[in-house]
């Protein structure tokens, strides 16, 4: 088969070795990003898989419709960025591991790196380092123990975020939806006795849920008003989570006083274009969350299997089963 893999940016895909699960094919791999329809159409004119890394190009019927040689889509985790119905319409197989169960730790552990990040000052005093300044780098960090870490969110990767908060010696609250959390008390965490106590109650707040129609803004800046002057709000989930703009304005007004942010509107960001960037008080980082050499093979393993189930007639994780019958 002739195999396309978008948005390898550091060119770390045929290194993994799991790719030799792809031996025998015809693998071409891109590093840059592009989305405009018409080039990208001519870039995968030709493939038959498509291997897309995460939500990083969206695949809808504009691309789609140019595309007659294409016959699967490959993947891992949720779908947003593809238009399946248009795949059922023209006879392209979605297949995607769901990983139930399985958190991812690499997320878990960059949300934590960032915790740590904000309340330390750490990005701040390494430019001030190295820019010549001794202990230069303005505000003084905090210590983290005994402060309250907020969990917004208790799946996978929140119900581990929490675990490392209680191994340093934080008070753990939880808030999300009604399932979450019986889940969290049921496992010793204190649970907000609501969103509004939530936000003002907690030291740092860290959002861990997928992006969906119901979540969507979930967080307001009312929300974020709330927050200490002295909080540290965290966001390694989406940036769709949060109401469009209300992060930076909410920054500026002085609550939250601090941010870490994994995760933006529009990626990648490129030339420095986001007012998050220009703030000091702000620890940015380029969507690196699940970015691991571990985190890949674990994840590529499952892609480049469900590649090769269909190169034998046996597709597997089939998100559009309708397809099949075509």
């Amino acid at each position: 088969m002739k195999i396309a893999i978008l948005d390898d940016y550091q060119d770390t895909v045929r290194s993994l070795q799991c790719f030799g699960k792809l031996a025998g094919h015809e693998v071409t791999i891109w590093n840059d990003h592009l989305q405009d329809t018409e080039r990208l159409a001519e870039r995968l004119r030709e493939s038959e898989a498509l291997v897309l890394i995460r939500e990083r190009t969206q695949i809808r019927a504009a691309l789609l419709e140019r595309l007659p040689r294409l016959r699967l889509i490959s993947q891992r985790s949720v779908w947003p960025h593809i238009d399946v119905a248009a795949c059922s319409r023209l006879g392209i197989v979605v297949s995607s591991n769901m990983h139930a169960g399985t958190p991812s730790y690499a997320t878990a552990e960059m949300t934590w790196a960032l915790i740590l990040a904000a309340a330390r000052r750490i990005a701040q005093q390494v430019a001030a380092l190295k820019a010549g300044r001794w202990q230069g780098g303005g505000e003084i960090g905090n210590t983290l123990r005994g402060k309250v870490l907020g969990v917004y969110g208790y799946g996978r990767i929140g119900q581990v975020v929490a675990g490392y908060g209680r191994a340093f010696g934080m008070q753990v609250q939880v808030w999300g939806r009604n399932a979450a959390r019986a889940k969290a008390s049921a496992d010793g965490y204190t649970v907000a006795s609501s969103k509004e106590a939530f936000f003002s109650d907690c030291d740092v707040i860290t959002l861990h849920m997928r992006l969906v129609d119901a979540t969507r803004g979930i967080v307001t800046g009312a929300d974020l008003a709330r927050m200490k002057p002295t909080a540290i709000f965290v966001n390694t989930s989406r940036a769709g989570l949060v109401a469009p703009g209300t992060l930076a304005e909410a920054l500026r007004k002085g609550r939250p006083g601090r941010a870490a942010v994994d995760v933006y509107e529009e990626e990648p960001v490129l030339g420095g274009a986001h007012p998050l960037l220009a703030m000091n008080e702000v620890v940015c980082t380029p969507h690196l969350g699940y970015v691991t050499r571990e985190e890949y093979e674990v994840q590529f393993a499952d892609i480049f299997d469900q590649v090769v189930a269909y190169a034998a007639g046996r597709p597997i994780h089939v998100v559009n089963p309708e397809v099949l019958s075509k």
